[in-house]
């Protein structure tokens, strides 16, 4: 079964919790191994808050999900100011004051994390996450 759908949100922390539901329903009608979930809604969660909190005037977003037996991939699309993820220091430069901490979380629970900025002025997170079994880790004895 395959689930897709979008949704217009305003631009709120309301609104956050409110999709994270949505998409959390959707993953547990079909199925999904609880840890991925967590992970995909901590994810959703990131790439939402960016929005609420670097939007600027716009009065809504949009978040695009589309779930089918193997993959989750999830679009928030913005026409707010938005920011650089290229000008965030790099990991081991940032203090724990600096932002982009939901950038790293984001990465590390998700297999694949985009930022777009499009032509008409929208900026587009994809995130994905695969939902059927992940390769066996491999575990190497030292030499």
């Amino acid at each position: 079964m395959d689930i897709a759908f979008t949704v217009h949100l305003p631009v709120d922390t309301g609104s956050i919790p409110f999709i994270r539901g949505l998409c959390r329903q959707a993953l547990v009608h079909l199925r999904i191994e609880r840890a991925v979930i967590d992970e995909i809604a901590l994810a959703l969660t990131e790439a939402c808050a960016n929005v609420v909190q670097h939007g600027g005037d716009q009065a809504q977003y949009e978040v695009e999900v589309a779930i089918d037996d193997r993959l989750c991939r999830i679009s928030v699309v913005d026409n707010g100011e938005g920011f650089d993820p290229a000008t965030l220091p790099q990991q081991d430069e940032r203090s724990p004051l600096d932002g982009g901490r939901g950038l790293l979380l984001m990465q590390a629970l998700v297999d694949r994390l985009d930022f777009r900025h499009e032509p008409d002025g929208r900026h587009l997170v994809t995130l994905e996450k695969r939902l059927g079994p992940h390769p066996p880790l491999r575990l190497v004895d030292p030499v």
